[in-house]
């Protein structure tokens, strides 16, 4: 099974992707709104078709990137119904099974946290995704949003540490950066319900944490109660002077034979040396050179009339000098993958000099 487990900084949410190496089906469970170019950038690279889009509950740190994945990969939204959220295409209940290529997930509904916290379970149960309601040494508070502790005990005890043990646990957040456990690490060393704690133990310590209320508790919870869907004004990130999609390492990249019809209306940048410039490959008609060695103390430069489109041999340098150009404030800018390696494999024209 592909698996990644992915990261926002600002939230300390766990995104999760699971994917069939033969189908490539993929699931997808709590996405991040904001991180939706940088999770579509790794299924595009992982040549990944989101079959579902799952939560494991209504968030209240942030919202969810569901709306956008059906947007993006006409992914039926997975949620519980106890929420009774606006754009659900399946609301989750216990047992449910839900599969993707040769793996299925199936869902056992985990409360406590919120009404309606479910934990996604792999067919062979070596995986279980909590959500908020077990996390490493710690659980999801309860004193909000239909929050309950006595519920959430007997979730965790009944739902989760009935699990083998060597089942790996992957929460929905963590903020020390620890990224998985087990059930049987949680079983022994979780503070809260692990060792001979007994239900009022759990009780006592769960109500007195203290805790303030989360910063975007008043944005989140509305958001994602239409299942991360923006109001009317919103634009999504698209670029409007060409057709840029950004990698996962975060490079804007514009295919070769785009930019060979367009060369008109770009500036194009080579970042190699001037052998090279006038060497086996050549360069591409009109092109301007500007050594990537030379291009932070030459950057005034460069002609901002027009988008800039950089190249090298293979495109690793020129990747670089997006970066370069971007942290400089440029914002129109993209890479051509594959360098003029790939434009002479293209056959594509306006290349001048070159060996024959």
């Amino acid at each position: 099974m592909i698996f990644r487990q992915l990261f926002d900084a600002v939230s300390s949410t766990y995104t999760y992707i699971l994917g069939c190496e033969a189908s490539r089906e993929a699931v997808v469970i709590d996405s991040v709104f904001e991180q939706h170019g940088r999770d579509t950038a790794l299924l595009r690279e992982l040549n990944l078709k989101v079959k579902y889009s799952l939560d494991t509950h209504v968030h209240a740190d942030h919202v969810t990137g569901a709306w956008r994945l059906k947007e993006a990969f006409n992914a039926p939204i997975v949620l519980s119904g106890e929420y009774h959220a606006q754009g659900v295409d399946i609301e989750a209940t216990d047992g449910m099974v839900l599969s993707f290529g040769n793996y299925a997930l199936t869902v056992r509904t985990t409360p406590g946290h919120t009404n309606g916290c479910l934990t996604y379970v792999t067919s062979d149960k070596a995986m279980a995704f909590t959500g908020d309601c077990l996390m490493i040494r710690g659980a999801g508070r309860t004193d909000f949003q239909s929050g309950d502790v006595h519920t959430m005990w007997h979730s965790i005890r009944e739902k989760i540490f009935s699990l083998p043990d060597a089942c790996l646990i992957y929460p929905g957040h963590d903020y020390l950066g620890r990224t998985v456990s087990t059930v049987a690490e949680e079983k022994r060393y979780n503070p809260r319900i692990g060792g001979d704690a007994r239900e009022e133990d759990f009780v006592g310590y769960m109500q007195n944490l203290g805790l303030p209320h989360p910063k975007l508790l008043e944005i989140a919870l509305p958001a994602n109660l239409k299942c991360g869907e923006p109001g009317e004004d919103f634009v999504q990130g698209q670029v409007s002077w060409g057709p840029v999609t950004v990698t996962f390492a975060g490079i804007p990249e514009l295919e070769p034979d785009w930019v060979a019809r367009h060369l008109q209306d770009l500036y194009v940048l080579d970042v190699r040396s001037k052998p090279e410039y006038v060497g086996e490959l050549g360069h591409i008609d009109g092109a301007t050179l500007i050594p990537l060695d030379e291009l932070r103390a030459r950057i005034k430069e460069i002609n901002t009339d027009k988008p800039i489109v950089t190249v090298c041999q293979s495109g690793k340098r020129s990747a670089m000098a997006t970066q370069i150009l971007l942290a400089a404030g440029f914002d129109r800018v993209a890479n051509i993958p594959g360098g003029l390696i790939h434009w002479s494999r293209l056959a594509l024209p306006a290349l001048v000099g070159g060996l024959s």
